[in-house]
């Protein structure tokens, strides 16, 4: 008699290994981690083409040289924690200001550029290293998905970088011209903005360039209650707002390759130099012509529209909604600052914040429903939300003259499709928190039956 273990392949050991890579979300993610790395090898090859670093080499410096912000380096490290006991935590922070010390003073002796982040980068990849050689099984997966939303944290900043440079190389002529024409609909809120800046004075002004320089930090502490339970868990939420910025700043840049524009304190004012139309920027709106590409310098970056910065914004006040009162108070003020910043520097049109504030609900949408099961109301409303930043994309570069001849007629209908995605959006998520997301149990496995020979 043949013995069944000899006819029946092990479910244990190689076999059972194999069996959970062929399931679908492992595929998944081994097809999306391909894609990435070869996404950033892409963007490196594309920088060496330029004569710069790309994101890879720029951020493998880091770990000997000085970071260009130590802050994002801590905030991306803060993410790795939340899969870490107490202790742990101790340790880990407790090592990273520790070598940022001894760098800090060997810097200081040989007179190198002084910054910190070091240690908070190689107390990350160490724990790559723990993770791969000391855990097994769940931990070390855990563990791994703790280092990986740091590092993606930080390579997205790098990713970014590039992505600008890249598209001051490769986009010689902007459409400025007909992002200001269309702005008239709205009133001109750029102009508007700047000269309340100007009114408040290095005050407002200082306060405003913090909230718009640290956007990353708030979004970190917005990140950092939402994975508040990981450690306990074991696991991670199915949908929390790193994954909705890490995928802003992926998809956004794709758009200032469609649409370059550079912003209305380059192209309508003094920091454009000899390429600006005139130095009007705050004080006197565009004159209303007939639009077309401008030429403009070769380093200023295309990365006005849409306004990531307004939709990272957006996303931490969503994400922020359900979190204690001082959380959604924070978030609220991040979101207005961050507009009044975008706004009142001269760095976006308002055409720019209607287009970033509906590419950011299409994508959380889509992201929650991803996160449901690929529920149906998800999908037409993220679909709907990809038709009306296209017909905004449109209007603004095929109908800016009329947008501008009839602001009464334009304007309220580009606030109604604004207001149209919020409701949407709005609804179909109050919806979702009074039903419990679906929940998907593995098919029973049948169990071989045994066979006599």
């Amino acid at each position: 008699m043949i013995s069944e273990s000899s006819r029946v392949p092990s479910r244990t050991g190689g076999g059972a290994a194999f069996a959970a890579w062929r399931q679908p979300r492992a595929v998944l993610w081994a097809a999306v981690t391909v894609v990435a790395l070869g996404f950033l090898v892409a963007l490196e090859i594309a920088a060496r083409h330029y004569g710069e670093r790309g994101p890879i080499t720029d951020q493998a410096r880091e770990v000997i040289f000085a970071p260009k912000s130590g802050t994002v380096l801590y905030a991306s490290m803060a993410l790795m924690l939340v899969v870490l006991s107490w202790r742990q935590r101790f340790i880990a922070v407790g090592a990273a200001i520790g070598i940022d010390l001894v760098f800090w003073l060997v810097r200081w002796v040989v007179g190198a550029e002084m910054m910190f982040g070091n240690g908070a980068l190689m107390v990350t990849l160490s724990c790559a290293v723990i993770a791969l050689t000391r855990r097994t099984g769940s931990e070390r997966a855990l563990l791994l998905k703790g280092v990986a939303l740091a590092l993606l944290l930080v390579t997205g900043r790098k990713t970014g970088y590039t992505w600008l440079l890249i598209t001051s190389e490769t986009r010689p002529m902007v459409l400025d011209q007909y992002v200001a024409a269309a702005d008239h609909a709205l009133g001109n809120p750029s102009w508007v903005a700047g000269r309340i800046v100007e009114a408040t004075g290095t005050v407002g002004a200082h306060v405003l360039e913090f909230v718009y320089i640290q956007l990353a930090v708030a979004a970190v502490a917005v990140a950092l209650y939402q994975l508040r339970n990981v450690a306990s868990e074991r696991r991670f939420p199915r949908h929390h707002v790193v994954r909705t910025f890490l995928a802003v700043g992926l998809l956004g840049p794709g758009i200032y390759m469609i649409f370059p524009v550079v912003g209305p304190i380059f192209a309508y004012g003094a920091d454009g130099g000899s390429w600006a139309l005139a130095d009007l920027w705050p004080n006197v709106p565009p004159p209303v012509d007939v639009p077309q590409p401008m030429p403009f310098d070769g380093f200023t970056p295309r990365n006005c529209m849409p306004s990531l910065h307004t939709a990272w914004a957006t996303t931490i006040f969503i994400h922020s909604r359900k979190g204690p009162r001082a959380l959604r108070f924070a978030g609220t003020f991040w979101l207005i600052a961050t507009l009044g910043a975008t706004l009142g520097f001269g760095y976006h049109y308002g055409a720019d914040i209607v287009a970033g504030v509906v590419f950011t609900l299409s994508i959380e949408t889509a992201l929650r429903s991803q996160a449901r099961g690929w529920d149906r109301r998800g999908i037409l409303l993220a679909a709907y939300g990809a038709v009306v930043f296209g017909a905004l994309l449109f209007s603004y570069r095929f109908l800016s003259t009329e947008m501008a001849a009839y602001p009464w007629v334009f304007g309220p209908l580009v606030v109604l499709a604004l207001c149209s995605m919020i409701y949407g959006y709005v609804r179909t998520t109050r919806q979702w928190d009074r039903e419990p997301a679906p929940v998907h149990l593995p098919a029973p496995r049948r169990e071989p039956q045994p066979e006599l020979v």
